[in-house]
């Protein structure tokens, strides 16, 4: 399986890093570390030899309880650092934005994947993506950032996420997006309680009947907290614990703050899966 991101190709027939740059001044984990442009692309570079895959450039925390930013000012955070990553990365790099003008802002600057934590629902988005040549991830949220963790519910959390997903895929593809640019995301922390975040780890494979490359974002993220009763900066290793957890239930792209670790981490994932797959040594 492979993701076409314009001129390059992301190889996901073993789970990848998707890098996280937030260049805001209040994201949950970094907000305010790279909002600079040139420590933004430093921090980029760091990440791509430690072997990220895609990174993941955000202008607007989705943060429970987070404000809302206009389009012109996450195009004014995220457009100076997409135009020297494009012209310095190897691997692509990815908008991670709802608002169709941040999109077609960030695309027309080279990004060349877009990360909606809305599913392309935004007024004017799923038109917008059927006419631009790159793959998008389709999350799911129920709520909006500000509100979405007052009382979230479901009846069966896994089947209620996968039909929403469905229901967006459908959608997407009567659009004419084709489905060689979709991947899908359950969203974890989006509308979830812990309770529902869990469960949706350990039924992610569930999610493969989409057919679909599986993004999962649980890095440094308040369900690891509830936990271990730790800060976000001392999540690392658990957040490194819940990665091999996804990749080992189908997880094709691991969004995460901490690239190295989980790079080795999914080594010994790999490693462990191809001798499951060899058999037993005679």
């Amino acid at each position: 399986m492979q993701l076409q991101c314009r001129d390059k190709t992301v190889d996901l027939s073993s789970p990848v890093l998707m890098g996280v740059l937030n260049v805001t001044p209040d994201s949950f984990s970094d907000g305010g570390l790279f909002v600079d442009p040139e420590r933004a692309v430093e921090h980029a570079l760091r990440m791509e030899r430690e072997g990220a895959a895609i990174i993941d450039v955000g202008g607007e925390s989705t943060r429970p309880g987070a404000n809302s930013v206009s389009a012109a000012d996450e195009i004014t955070r995220v457009l100076p650092v997409i135009r020297k990553l494009v012209s310095c990365l190897k691997v692509p790099v990815s908008i991670d934005s709802s608002k169709p003008e941040v999109v077609s802002a960030a695309v027309e600057a080279g990004a060349g994947m877009v990360n909606d934590v809305c599913a392309l629902q935004a007024p004017g988005a799923i038109e917008l993506l059927s006419g631009l040549d790159v793959p998008v991830c389709l999350m799911h949220m129920q709520g909006k950032p500000r509100t979405m963790q007052d009382n979230p519910s479901y009846e069966d959390v896994t089947r209620d996420v996968i039909q929403f997903l469905k229901g967006r895929v459908e959608s997407c593809i009567k659009a004419g997006i084709g489905v060689e640019r979709l991947v899908v995301d359950p969203g974890f922390g989006f509308g979830k309680t812990v309770e529902h975040n869990f469960r949706l780890l350990a039924e992610l494979n569930q999610f493969r009947e989409l057919n679909l490359p599986i993004l999962v974002g649980i890095s440094r993220k308040s369900m690891i907290g509830a936990i271990i009763g730790k800060s976000v900066e001392d999540r690392v290793f658990a957040g490194i614990a819940l990665a091999t957890l996804a990749a080992w239930n189908g997880a094709s792209i691991i969004r995460t703050h901490d690239v190295a670790p989980t790079v080795d981490a999914l080594s010994m994932y790999r490693e462990t899966r191809r001798q499951i797959e060899a058999g037993d040594p005679k």
